[in-house]
């Protein structure tokens, strides 16, 4: 099962994310972390992150880019954390953005259940560089590849899961 969590900054899509991995049958759960930690502002948001999820029975694997390099056990359930980081490597950091469709669906076969999670980034209405506008262009179309791939897509509005693919599981 694919599921693809997306919603605003700060609206509590991990949390729910990581709550959704706690309620799947699983012996091996994996935390697929993509974020570079490059300033004390990335190294708090590091260890928040870490602290949610200290006891909850998480194998972290780090992989900022190039995800058909993670080591992934068959079979595991796998949070993905998170699409905006993986792009933004990929594209800015000497990787290929043009790869993560192919490598998330290589993933998806690997596991048992892959939990996708990415921002909204993209109703702010600012003028941005070139650079970012591609960004933000490249973002939304692997959201929406990601979207396509998924099973179930679930917004996640001040903390409230709304599903717009698929159906809200009983948590």
């Amino acid at each position: 099962m694919i599921w693809l969590v997306t919603g605003g900054s700060g609206c509590g899509k991990s949390t729910w994310a990581e709550k959704l991995v706690r309620s799947l049958p699983a012996e091996k759960r994996i935390y697929l972390a993509t974020m570079q930690v490059y300033d004390p502002e990335s190294e708090k948001r590091v260890r928040r992150h870490r602290a949610q999820r200290a006891h909850l029975g998480f194998r972290t694997v780090e992989c900022e880019k190039n995800l058909s390099a993670a080591q992934i056990e068959a079979d595991s359930v796998v949070l993905l954390e998170d699409l905006v980081n993986l792009a933004a490597n990929e594209m800015f950091d000497g990787g290929d953005p043009n790869r993560i469709l192919p490598d998330l669906q290589k993933l998806s076969k690997r596991c048992s259940h892959l939990i996708m999670v990415t921002n909204d980034l993209f109703s702010d209405g600012e003028t941005y560089s070139s650079s970012v506008q591609e960004y933000l262009r490249c973002l939304a179309e692997i959201n929406r590849q990601a979207a396509g791939l998924a099973d179930h897509v679930i917004e996640v509005v001040y903390s409230i899961p709304v599903a717009l693919k698929g159906e809200l599981p009983c948590l």
